[in-house]
């Protein structure tokens, strides 16, 4: 295992059920966008025209009831995913970034899960998802005290969950280890989560056949479970 992630007690108690998906990709070698992931954002793009918004969609709604409990306003601060999805439904479509990125956004959207990815040399880890005291870095500002935050030594990595990555771990062109992370309420269920990590296994073994991959998914208690 290159990379620790512990669920801090409080959060776990706080929202029971939930689960983080990891996915570790060593031997990469990141870049413009290619073929692979711009076909994968096509496909996502055009996944949900059933639904008139995302938050219809039960494990958004279910996000959107977790930010307002820690204090964020669901209209202004949307996970992730459903800020995918609304720009895939609205037509506007989702940005081509490079190549990690595209791959773990059009899953992101595909299985209307928040999915993130980070530059493992960039990390010092543990990482950690707790409640923010304040006074951590992020960039240039500071969450809110009691935000819910993925941190590590140096700083928070992710604000509001799954709402901004730091720019420090970010994947950039010259990354060639990366871990993505799955979060995960009750409403997307076991099955959805490993469906959703193997296609983004799948889509990383596409691009990079001799990378070295491996998953788990730390469970509410913070057990390490394989996947």
């Amino acid at each position: 295992m290159v990379v620790e992630l512990r669920v801090d007690p409080g959060v776990a108690a706080a929202y029971p059920g939930y689960r983080a998906g990891v996915i570790v990709a060593e031997g990469v070698v990141n870049g413009p966008s290619d073929a692979v992931g711009s076909a994968a954002l096509a496909a996502a793009e055009v996944r949900w025209t059933g639904l008139d918004r995302p938050a219809d969609h039960p494990h958004i709604a279910a996000w959107r009831t977790a930010f307002s409990s820690f204090g964020a306003k669901p209209k202004r601060h949307w996970c992730s995913a459903e800020a995918l999805m609304a720009r895939a439904m609205s037509g506007e479509g989702i940005p081509r970034i490079n190549r990690l990125v595209d791959r773990y956004n059009a899953v992101s959207v595909l299985h209307a899960v928040p999915v993130g990815g980070e530059d493992l040399d960039r990390v010092a880890g543990p990482v950690r998802l707790a409640a923010a005291r304040g006074d951590e870095p992020f960039d240039d500002e500071h969450p809110r005290p009691g935000e819910i935050v993925w941190a590590d030594a140096l700083g928070v990595t992710c604000r509001r969950w799954n709402w901004r990555q730091c720019r420090r771990t970010r994947l950039v062109g010259g990354t060639t280890r990366a871990y993505f992370l799955f979060d995960a309420l009750p409403e997307f269920g076991d099955d959805e989560l490993a469906d959703a990590m193997g296609e983004l296994e799948g889509l990383l073994a596409a691009g990079w056949p001799e990378a070295r991959l491996s998953s788990w998914v730390v469970d509410p208690g913070g057990r390490q479970l394989r996947h």
